[in-house]
């Protein structure tokens, strides 16, 4: 389990794909610096990817990467020498900073405007429609793995600050119109749905009634 707030920024090294596999190779000096402990078998946020260190030359990892992987992100259109943003796994005694993320990226969106407010940057993210039902007005939302909370939902698309200390540790001020970024949407949203999915096939609607009446769901 990861919480959004990233700890460091690699570098991409090389991508490789040989058998069917592609081996992503990334400068994790960033992580090192921040005396992280890195072991074989560590899962760590690559832009948002849960993904598992499965070779070590220090300081640069590698990871392999499914196919579904390359299908459901933008890792496989990173180029060599691009930054990258880093959280290792958290601890079971480590502090919960952000908020739940699962490293599962659930699409990938599009950046549709930048504009400058003051220090922060007031940004726009055009997303598909299976992943902007989850994502609701002061929730949270997960971008190239940096926890963010949601200023409004568009027809399109929602709206992010990233504010001055995001901007210097974080990959996103680097970002242009036009460029891809994963997204995953708040996991209490899906649990949530399919709860209600299954109560709603139930013949006992009292708590579904209930929660309708009291505007919890519509």
């Amino acid at each position: 389990m990861f919480t959004g707030i990233i700890l460091a920024t690699g570098v991409i090294v090389s991508i490789k794909t040989q058998n069917g596999m592609t081996q992503v190779c990334v400068n994790c000096s960033g992580l090192y610096s921040k005396d992280v402990a890195v072991a074989l078998g560590d899962s760590i946020s690559i832009n948002g990817i849960c993904l598992t260190v499965v070779k070590i030359q220090s300081p640069n990892l590698f990871f392999d990467v499914s196919f579904e992987t390359l299908n459901s992100t933008n890792i496989g259109a990173l180029n060599i020498g691009t930054d990258v943003n880093l959280e290792p796994a958290m601890s079971a005694n480590g502090r919960f900073g952000g908020h739940i993320v699962s490293g599962h990226v659930d699409g990938i969106g599009v950046v549709s405007s930048i504009n400058n407010m003051g220090k922060s940057i007031l940004m726009k993210i055009n997303a598909p429609s299976d992943i902007l039902r989850y994502i609701i007005k002061k929730g949270s939302v997960t971008v190239d793995g940096v926890g963010l909370t949601v200023v409004d939902v568009l027809r399109d698309g929602f709206s992010i600050v990233i504010i001055p200390h995001t901007s210097m540790i974080t990959t996103l001020s680097h970002k242009k119109v036009g460029d891809t970024v994963n997204l995953e949407a708040d996991i209490l949203g899906k649990y949530v749905e399919k709860f209600v999915s299954n109560q709603s096939k139930s013949d006992d609607t009292t708590l579904l009634n209930k929660l309708t009446e009291r505007g919890f769901i519509r």
